[in-house]
């Protein structure tokens, strides 16, 4: 097959989720550059902790506190950094946002743009996962922390991957998860921002079914930034990949 019907690379073409299949989502999954490096790291840790490690009470402690806590922190980091509209407004916070997040809401289906960006969520980690866990257990709490928290990244990739998935669960957990996460996307963005668990969102008051909240929200999915925003924060715009259709309005696909 020549070059001009061969076809390209795997992560090369576009992957959206409402199209394919668990099996076809297990594939990509364990493809993706990001899956396979916290899954490398994680492994490192795991060797690295056999040569420095700490006492099972720390070490527990550890893990269990990263378990404990990584709702909280994806509840913190969703609503008050990637729901935030003082990062397009930052021209040095622009192009992270519109990574990490914009464009997430602008095509939510799409699996290139769902995951983290690394540059991103590894230094999150090191901050909220390594660190208490060398303040609990030194280097190898540390270690354990950063495992843990690498762990839990995995799983919350995987979920919210299945969430978007063209798949109706038949388990009324996973029918509840994937319903208000849906609801997030495609009808009101200031709430339901757990992914697996919603208890933060129920203390907090963010929590709603569409029956509490009839309306749609006009910014479901530009998150606010308008075509006025963009006229005076031109950032975003800027930088905004042909294909995504004008800055403020969804992409059709």
């Amino acid at each position: 097959m020549d070059q001009l019907t061969s076809p390209a690379p795997f992560w090369q073409r576009s992957h959206h989720l409402g199209r394919m299949d668990l099996a076809d989502l297990v594939r990509a999954y364990f493809s993706h550059y990001a899956v396979i490096v916290y899954l490398a790291l994680t492994a490192a840790c795991l060797i690295a902790f056999a040569r420095w490690p700490a006492a099972a009470i720390p070490t527990v402690a550890t893990v269990l506190l990263i378990a404990f806590a990584y709702p909280l922190i994806w509840y913190v980091l969703h609503r008050w950094v990637l729901h935030s509209r003082w990062m397009f407004r930052t021209p040095v916070l622009a192009a992270t946002w519109k990574r990490i997040h914009y464009d997430h809401h602008m095509d939510p289906d799409r699996l290139e743009i769902l995951f983290g960006a690394l540059y991103t969520t590894l230094p999150t980690l090191l901050l909220v996962a390594a660190l208490p866990g060398w303040l609990i257990g030194g280097t190898g709490g540390a270690l354990a922390g950063l495992a843990a928290g690498l762990l839990c990244s995995c799983f919350y990739e995987f979920a919210h991957c299945v969430q978007h998935l063209g798949w109706k669960p038949r388990h009324p957990w996973l029918a509840d998860m994937k319903r208000r996460h849906m609801e997030h996307h495609f009808h009101d963005e200031s709430g339901n921002f757990g992914i697996t668990n919603f208890a933060w969102d129920r203390l907090f008051g963010t929590l709603y079914t569409r029956r509490d909240r009839p309306a749609k929200s006009p910014t479901v999915f530009n998150l606010g930034y308008t075509e006025a925003a963009a006229r005076r924060y031109p950032w975003v715009a800027n930088r905004t990949r042909a294909g995504y259709g004008h800055v403020g309005s969804r992409r059709r696909h």
